[in-house]
């Protein structure tokens, strides 16, 4: 993969196949560029509320990066800002990059009500980068909750 546009565009096509989850996806870059894992939200077809699109790529990530759970070098494109539970886990499995998408004012722990992950006190600290492709992100969650106040979980 070549860019950040390229990385949230594939975090884009995993969010397309959420289903009933609110569409968010994201995929986990190796440090050579090439895509470890590709995961979208699941919490409504697991009945997990940790599935979240950012922790499932992490977790099959850490399984092909082949480091344990270690995903240095590695960078993590998703299409929404990251919740404090997923931000906490980008700082944990050492994750060297974070881009994403729509920025999330009332839930993102990346800059927006928090900023989880540049907390000096944490030993480690990814680069941030924010509102990659915002409009086509942003469009697909205003789509789906559109359709949502329409037809609530037919």
């Amino acid at each position: 993969m070549t860019g950040d546009e390229d990385a949230v565009r594939a975090a884009l096509a995993a969010a397309a196949a959420a289903g009933r989850d609110v569409p968010i996806g994201a995929v986990v870059l190796g440090p050579d560029g090439r895509v470890l894992a590709a995961a979208r939200n699941a919490r409504e077809e697991l009945g997990d509320p940790t599935a979240h699109a950012e922790l499932l790529a992490l977790r099959a990530a850490a399984r092909a990066h082949g480091d344990g759970w270690r995903l240095s070098g590695c960078t993590l494109a998703v299409t929404v800002e990251p919740c404090t539970m997923c931000a906490g886990a980008l700082v944990l499995a050492r994750v060297s990059r974070v881009v994403f998408g729509a920025w999330e004012p009332r839930t993102g722990a990346v800059g927006s009500l928090w900023d989880v992950v540049r907390d000096r006190r944490l030993n480690h600290r990814p680069e941030v980068r924010g509102g990659v492709l915002e409009r086509e992100c942003a469009a697909l969650l205003e789509a789906f909750f559109a359709t949502e106040r329409t037809h609530p979980m037919e």
